[in-house]
């Protein structure tokens, strides 16, 4: 095993020549014990750089590394673990151009989406920097005289995070800074398909952010070694993961065999309501915002459109002609409204739904075809599926792409119940005038988030996120209920005298 000193400038950590890009253990940029080519998706000829994989035993090094951490780290005080993070989302702030890029070339988000991410991975390391000195706790009165009760968080430990590839910096984001500021070690672990934009975040927080060495890991390579490891580790006292349902199952079983905390954030199948009073605008706006944008690569993105039949023609012809105007092509060039599907994979994957909608009755619209560009990419027209019902797998079932399918319904009651049959709750919207149905939703909708007549994708980095029902488990992400599970809660009782 090779070990590299390194202290590199953002300007060395976008050049491709500077290639392989090394694991982070233990302080050290360490050689994995495989390698990965990174292939841009709007352009597959584009090689962006070579990454390491790590195998078990340099995963098991990691989380010894980050239980040993622990010990220093646990000295620092929360002001010094604040001016930490700072320095962190001060450097990603002031690169948000440049990370934007990369996470655009390898990811397929458009320039504008990828800068966006990386501005907005800054302000969560700045968020949480003030976040670290705002976790206290409660002194509460006894029942018995002379006795004291006091509330107050510790860390848990090591936490392991496992992210996926569709928000490559957004994301680690808001798992590493919550544990980092709450006084954990991270041992991070991100999706095989984008290593380029975790590499990045990494180089920085190895290098502005003064940590001990060991506080912050990073091992790259598949889930089947990094993963798993780290989900079976019993010095892995806590598990954040974002990704598929299967997968997920699988986490949260390896943990809580072991009594290990998780955090889960896995599928939707997310609904949009439109109502006859809704305005056509408006609705037409907000979803194809919330499907087809990011490629629709987007968990939290609007697949079932749910239309009142009074407005259904009219929002099938306007979102046909406005879709029919979408730019879709190079993540990087200006005026692409929507890039390509981020690996082979994931295209060969929508395109099989697209095809069973049509199998199952519904009537593809227009788009599901594959568009020639200049560049070799995984370009894929944006489909609408009409003629649904909510009992084919194209609604039951998450695509995640850029494939949406309308289901028609008579009235606000059916609305409400076909959008709450499913077995996912992660976002749900609805677009109305009424303030009467628009309340009764917020009520009644079975989803941890609920948008009226804005996107369902799109979510702020200071308010909780998360679902319900087969979407997530465990504490909620983001903003201050972030620190719910990244801290254990100690009741400690005093007796004067």
């Amino acid at each position: 095993m090779t070990q590299h000193k390194m202290n590199k400038s953002m300007k060395q950590v976008l050049d491709t020549n500077h290639s392989p890009h090394y694991n982070y253990i233990a302080g050290d940029w360490v050689n994995g014990e495989t390698e990965k080519e990174n292939i841009n998706p709007s352009d597959l000829s584009d090689v962006i750089g070579v990454y390491a994989g790590a195998n078990e035993v340099q995963t098991q090094m990691a989380i010894d590394a980050a239980f040993e951490a622990g010990k220093s780290w646990s000295s620092w005080t929360a002001e010094q673990r604040a001016d930490a993070l700072d320095r962190i989302g001060v450097e990603i702030l002031a690169r948000a151009q440049e990370l934007g890029y990369l996470l655009s070339r390898e990811e397929g988000k458009t320039l504008v989406e990828g800068i966006g991410e990386a501005t907005r991975a800054g302000r969560i390391f700045r968020f949480f920097a003030a976040e670290a000195l705002r976790c206290g706790g409660e002194l509460l009165p006894a029942i018995r005289p002379g006795v004291s009760v006091e509330v107050t968080r510790e860390p848990e430990g090591v936490i392991g995070i496992i992210t996926p590839w569709n928000f490559p910096l957004a994301i680690p984001a808001w798992k590493i800074a919550p544990a980092l500021a709450y006084g954990n070690t991270v041992v991070f672990k991100p999706a095989d398909l984008v290593p380029g934009s975790a590499w990045a975040l990494a180089e920085i927080i190895a290098r502005v952010g003064g940590l001990p060495p060991g506080v912050f890991n990073l091992v790259m390579g598949p889930g089947s070694r990094v993963g798993n490891t780290l989900a079976n580790s019993t010095k892995v006292r806590g598990l954040s993961f974002t990704g598929s349902v299967s997968t997920g199952r699988q986490v949260g079983l390896a943990c809580m065999q072991r009594g290990a905390k998780v955090q889960m954030e896995m599928g939707g199948k997310n609904p949009l309501v439109i109502l006859n009073d809704a305005d056509l605008q408006t609705a037409v706006s907000v979803a194809i915002q919330g499907s087809f944008y990011s490629t629709g690569q987007r968990c939290t993105g609007s697949s079932r459109l749910i239309v009142e039949a009074g407005i259904h023609d009219a929002f099938i012809e306007e979102m046909s002609r406005q879709m029919a105007a979408l730019k879709i092509g190079h993540a990087l060039r200006q005026g692409t409204d929507i890039g390509p599907v981020a690996s082979e994979d994931q295209l060969q994957q929508d395109l099989r739904y697209i095809a069973l909608g049509q199998e199952e009755g519904g009537q593809l619209v227009c788009g599901g075809d594959l568009p020639e560009r200049d560049t070799q990419g995984y370009y894929l027209n944006p489909a609408l599926i009409s003629e649904t019902n909510n009992a084919m797998r194209i609604n039951r079932e998450e695509i995640f792409g850029p494939v949406a399918s309308v289901i028609r319904v008579r009235d606000y009651d059916e609305a409400l119940h076909v959008a709450n049959d499913t077995a996912f709750g992660l976002s749900s919207g609805i677009c109305t005038t009424s303030l009467k149905y628009a309340s009764d939703f917020k009520r009644h909708s079975a989803a941890g988030m609920v948008m009226v007549n804005v996107p369902t994708a799109g979510v702020d980095y200071h308010a909780p996120f998360g679902g319900r029902k087969g979407s997530s488990y465990g504490p909620r992400e983001q903003g201050s209920y972030a620190r719910e599970f990244y801290t254990a809660v100690k009741t400690s009782y005093t007796a004067a005298g």
